[in-house]
């Protein structure tokens, strides 16, 4: 007999691990990078640790995945895009779609880091930090072994470092019932700690590159909502609005 053929067309495409993801709190993730930061002159691999903490903090301040912030290359830095800079991510697409290029957004802070970054650290690296080519974010393994050789580019950092790096920070830095980071988590917690400020659910859909509404809602299980709240600002901006065309 066939096996219930139906199955096949209807099961889920993303078959992975479709647990809660809890993100820690605003105040919890301030504190961490916080820490972090003031933990780097004690690194013993300076550039290393302030690249690995500047991935890290822009992954929660724009949303971007761990594989999409490791391909942008430093030609794709766009700061007069926006009112504080843009830079492009490759996009890996949804429900087959295909890959597709879009713009992630800096704000006000991630724009101060990335300059602070591009400015003072990322010449640290020993290939060539001028040429639009070379990857923002550089690997250390294969940057060392090209020292002293001009015109080469280094490849960039794999996602699989980055994860590492982070999960190791967050066990040194991170206080709270979360105990543990990888660059997906802050990529929730971005999404979760932005809507909770009151920033609407289209514009957190637009800041992740989500197609459709429904899958921005998924990141936001944990989020801390008050219709209450919600609704008298809803009233409130009703009265502004009719006693301005009064």
């Amino acid at each position: 007999m066939v096996e219930s053929p139906v199955d096949a067309f209807n099961r889920p495409v993303h078959r992975g691990d479709f647990g809660l993801r809890i993100p820690p709190s605003g105040r919890a993730t301030k504190e961490f990078f916080a820490a972090w930061r003031e933990a780097l002159p004690r690194a013993r691999k300076y550039p290393v640790a302030v690249r690995n903490y500047v991935m890290s903090k822009l992954t929660y301040i724009s949303g971007v995945r761990a594989a999409e912030l490791c391909q942008v290359q430093l030609g794709d830095v766009h700061w007069e895009n926006g009112q504080w800079g843009r830079f492009l991510v490759h996009d890996k697409g949804a429900g087959g779609s295909g890959p597709r290029d879009r713009e992630a957004f800096l704000f006000e802070e991630g724009r101060a880091l990335l300059w602070w970054y591009v400015e003072e650290v990322r010449g640290e690296f020993p290939d060539d930090p001028c040429d639009p080519r070379a990857p923002l974010f550089p690997s250390e393994r294969l940057a060392r072994s090209l020292t002293g050789m001009e015109g080469l580019l280094a490849p960039p950092v794999v996602p699989d470092t980055f994860r590492r790096a982070l999960k190791m920070a967050s066990h040194e830095h991170l206080r709270g019932p979360v105990s543990e980071l990888f660059p997906h988590l802050l990529r929730h917690a971005c999404a979760t700690h932005n809507y909770e400020a009151g920033m609407p659910l289209w514009d957190v859909q637009v800041l992740l590159g989500h197609v459709w509404a429904s899958t921005t809602v998924g990141y936001l299980a944990t989020a801390k909502g008050d219709p209450e709240r919600a609704s008298l600002e809803s009233s409130r901006r009703a009265v502004r609005r009719l006693s301005t065309e009064a």
